[in-house]
């Protein structure tokens, strides 16, 4: 280590030493790599855009995306998620933390200066003396190499990284509420169905049974009649199963307890899908990736291991520390002006490591690791980001074709099994073909159910991957809301 070196008062270099230091300075610079955002290769455009009826949207279209879906009650308990889901107020502490740790990391660029005060009282010969002491001490580290200039920068990266996680829970939280949404209205709809088939085959056993009675049909027919009710009510309790656990998560999600919502959910003439908006907002891909907080937070950790591996570069420098003090001491109160004795010092000192066994050589080989570690993590979330888009338009593209091709299933098996029942009742068909088209009215009404609720839910996927949920015009991290409660 170097030596300390102490420069006392009366030396001119005291005057010599601000002007020195100042040359100092302004001859150093950071040591480490200067950040640059990497460049990332995107397509042009996405694929199966065309077949989803999407327009190009450059705004803030996609920040309240949920309200084009024209649903009241959906825009309703995404706002109170918003405002009490837990993850979003943890988000916010956790942002608050990062604002700390930036101002500490600015605070550390700055000297430190304290102040002392002290009364002593003592006795000598029978006499009774008093001493009063003052003084003022200060500190500083001149960030000759730039440790503190690259740890601010990583404080301030780290910031903006919680900032965009804060956003990225948002996205999430949103998207959480719709697809819980749309899947507790989808069960409804399945149970409806269910329901109202069971209604059908119940009527379809009583046929049965009176012609069975009449001597028509036998008590084969009965039986496959009932089993055939049987299996359709079978099904009702798991369809009531998962459009409780939908509602209950709905509950969680808005900081509510389970079963609190489910008066409000249950009311009648609400139990309907959202309806898809006749345009779908869409950015271009390089757009996207500017708009996704989870894309936003891996690019900025990447900055924060660059500013980090020139912290662990400047440490292998010298450090240089300056320090004084000033002090007065007095017997009175009245004295400190013009009679009390002063002392005053000032010491400066180098210190630097001159054999540590590799140790600091090895730490920047561990943040050379960290920051590939990081450039890495930031690649594959870009990958991904873009993979989720493609996904998401392809299943809203072929959810449509799927959907259209269901819708007139459906018509064709309502007309079948009314058909069949009518021949059955005039005795011009088997009782097998009734049961055949009643299963299949049941299958595909499920499955046209489930479709419409599929298509809902690609259209919400696919806002979650475009990154919408939050509005780039919210401001800098100084200006974003952190949740603190009031």
């Amino acid at each position: 280590m170097f030596p300390s070196i102490f420069i006392a008062p009366s030396t001119p270099v005291r005057r010599l030493l601000p002007v020195l230091l100042a040359s100092l300075l302004g001859a150093c610079a950071s040591v480490g790599p200067d950040y640059r955002v990497p460049e990332t290769p995107v397509p042009a455009a996405w694929q199966a855009v065309s077949t989803v009826g999407t327009i190009p949207e450059t705004g803030d279209g996609l920040a309240r995306w949920w309200e084009q879906l024209s649903d009241p009650q959906l825009t309703s308990l995404i706002e109170d998620a918003l405002r009490a889901n837990p993850d979003l107020r943890s988000a916010g502490a956790a942002l608050r933390a990062a604002r700390a740790n930036r101002d500490l990391a600015s605070a550390n660029r700055f000297p430190t200066v304290g102040a002392s005060t002290g009364v002593t009282r003592s006795t000598a010969l029978g006499a009774d003396k008093t001493l009063y002491a003052a003084g003022f001490d200060a500190s500083w580290e001149p960030d000759v190499f730039g440790g503190a200039r690259r740890a601010l920068e990583a404080a301030e990266a780290d910031l903006d990284a919680t900032v965009a996680d804060m956003r990225a829970t948002r996205v999430s939280l949103v998207a959480e509420v719709a697809l819980n949404y749309v899947e507790l209205r989808a069960y409804q709809a399945r149970l409806a169905i269910a329901r109202d088939n069971l209604g059908s085959q119940s009527e379809t056993l009583q046929i049965t049974d009176w012609r069975a009675q009449a001597g028509l049909v036998g008590s084969l027919e009965v039986e496959q009649a009932r089993s055939n009710r049987d299996t359709t009510r079978a099904a009702i309790p798991a369809l009531d199963s998962g459009r409780a656990a939908a509602e209950h998560r709905l509950a969680t999600l808005t900081g509510r307890t389970p079963g609190s919502l489910h008066e409000q959910l249950s009311k009648a003439g609400t139990e309907t899908l959202p309806t898809l908006p006749p345009d779908i907002a869409l950015r271009i891909p390089a757009e996207t990736l500017r708009q996704r907080p989870d894309v936003q937070a891996a690019e900025r950790r990447l900055a924060a291991e660059t500013a980090r591996l020139g912290q662990a570069e400047a440490a292998r420098y010298p450090s240089f520390s300056l320090s004084g003090s000033i002090g007065l001491q007095a017997l009175g109160l009245s004295t400190f002006s013009g009679g009390g004795q002063i002392a005053r010092s000032l010491a400066g000192a180098v210190a630097g490591p001159v054999f540590d066994a590799g140790r600091l050589r090895a730490q920047v080989e561990i943040q050379n690791a960290l920051r590939a570690q990081k450039r890495a993590a930031y690649d594959k979330v870009v990958l991904t980001a873009l993979e989720d888009v493609q996904n998401a338009l392809v299943a809203l593209s072929g959810g449509g074709e799927r959907q259209q091709a269901l819708i007139s299933a459906v018509g064709a098996a309502r007309n079948a099994a009314l058909l069949a029942r009518h021949r059955y009742n005039a005795g011009l068909i088997d009782f097998q073909t009734v049961l055949t088209t009643e299963r299949t009215l049941l299958a595909v009404e499920d499955s046209l159910a489930s479709a419409d609720a599929e298509r809902v839910t690609a259209l919400i996927q696919l806002y979650k991957a475009l990154g919408g949920g939050w509005s780039p015009s919210e401001g800098m991290p100084s200006q974003i809301t952190d949740g603190r409660d009031s």
